[in-house]
């Protein structure tokens, strides 16, 4: 059962941005890590970025969408963002936000694993194409 609701997918030119929102359904998700996965066709999920709970900032990207990508938080609006600019036809799949199955942090750096199951709920497509 799937605690988030993910927004804000859509067909996007190469190049081009868009901004992902993951809103809470009946779940607080301010003190919660919450880490964005996507699906590519055909492969298997994979972490795409994570964000600690709590006040704090810190923040994890995977290589591939580092300096592209950006994770964000609103905790008024209990709504976590993607804001992923300069896309590229490979960053197209389906996006997911869930909190992650394991953390590893420490002074500062984060890495978030995505949960055993296979609660991924709806998710967001978003295409990168021309």
């Amino acid at each position: 059962q799937g605690q988030f609701v993910e927004s804000g997918g859509g067909l996007v030119e190469p190049g081009g941005s868009l901004t992902l929102s993951c809103s809470g359904s009946g779940f607080n998700l301010d003190s919660s890590h919450i880490a964005w996965f996507r699906q590519a066709p055909g492969k298997e999920h994979e972490e795409v970025s994570c964000i600690a709970g709590g006040t704090g900032g810190r923040s994890s990207y995977a290589d591939s969408v580092k300096g592209r990508f950006t994770i964000s938080r609103d905790n008024a609006k209990n709504t976590v963002y993607l804001q992923m600019n300069s896309l590229k036809p490979e960053d197209t799949g389906v996006y997911y936000c869930r909190v992650p199955g394991f953390v590893q942090s420490f002074g500062g750096s984060l890495k978030c694993f995505k949960p055993d199951d296979d609660d991924w709920g709806q998710g967001t497509q978003v295409t990168v194409s021309s």
